[in-house]
């Protein structure tokens, strides 16, 4: 699998810092961020290739963060929202705000597997 620069973005310390960890010992080069104004901080440094982003945090929100990164990062970084919201009305809303994919948590292996794969 190739490596990605992933930016994983949750105001829980322990969600950021379990997945950043799980990420990390697949290979890839990893950032977390606690918040919306921090992300925006690093992601034009990092320049990640995929951004894994929580929905309900604190402040600026995942549905607020996401236009700003895309503004930020261009088409080619890929944004996933990472979230306990599952509806088809959620969904909707992060199609709408920029995101890329959906997942819902808690992450399963095989579909974080598949949100690793580049893009064509």
């Amino acid at each position: 699998m190739t490596a990605r620069r992933i930016l994983v973005v949750d105001d829980s310390a322990d969600s950021a810092e379990s997945l950043g960890m799980l990420l990390t010992m697949m290979g890839h080069e990893v950032r977390t961020s606690l918040s919306g104004p921090e992300a925006l901080e690093i992601a034009p440094e990092f320049k990640p290739d995929l951004v894994m982003c929580d929905l309900g945090m604190p402040g600026m929100s995942g549905y607020d963060l996401a236009p700003r990164l895309r503004g930020e990062l261009g088409a080619a970084a890929r944004l996933v929202a990472l979230t306990g919201y599952g509806s088809e009305e959620d969904k909707r809303r992060t199609r709408a705000a920029g995101f890329d994919e959906h997942i819902v948590k808690p992450v399963d292996l095989d579909v974080l597997r598949i949100m690793l794969v580049p893009k064509p």
